[in-house]
């Protein structure tokens, strides 16, 4: 009986042990697994640090004095472009007799005949888009000598308006939506 017993006790023993070794590395896979996640975390966090730190950073005087040069740099480069773009609208499309630019400093009077020529052509635009609006059914305006034909012109040749199949003396809008 107690060989009987020594044997059932041996058997459980080793059962325990394996079911220990089992254990033991389930515990450590768990605490392998948990290093990881624990490295994993501190490395987010330090991200989590240098992101709010740059952010923090307020930005320094030489970045601004360079962020100054460039602004100064792109309003000169504006005002040449305005300069040349004056110049060839003044070359290729002079004004009409009735706009006068009256200014005597250079520089204003380029920008002046350009902002003259900006609205004689905008008001084109707008006599053309409300006959479109009013009467869509009707879109033609009749050009008379208030519209000035190098005007005319521009917008004939680049697609923005168009005559009238049978009377050249009417034009329309492009239809863009189409």
């Amino acid at each position: 009986q107690l060989q009987k017993v020594k044997n059932d006790l041996e058997m459980v023993l080793s059962a325990v042990r394996t079911k220990n070794k089992q254990l033991e590395e389930d515990l450590k896979r768990e605490e392998q697994w948990y290093e990881e996640q624990k490295q994993l975390l501190d490395t987010l966090n330090k991200m989590e640090e240098e992101a709010n730190t740059q952010v923090e950073q307020p930005s320094t005087k030489r970045e601004s004095d360079e962020l100054k040069k460039e602004l100064l740099k792109l309003k000169t480069y504006k005002k040449e472009l305005l300069n040349a773009l004056g110049e060839f609208l003044d070359e290729h499309f002079p004004h009409p007799e009735e706009v006068i630019c009256i200014n005597l400093v250079k520089g204003e009077k380029k920008s002046s005949c350009f902002v003259n020529f900006l609205n004689l052509i905008l008001l084109v635009f707008q006599i053309l888009i409300n006959k479109l609006m009013n009467t869509p059914h009707e879109p033609y305006v009749t050009i008379n000598e208030s519209f000035w034909p190098p005007y005319i012109e521009l917008l004939l040749r680049y697609g923005i308006a168009l005559r009238h199949p049978e009377d050249p003396n009417r034009m329309r809008l492009q239809a863009f939506h189409t």
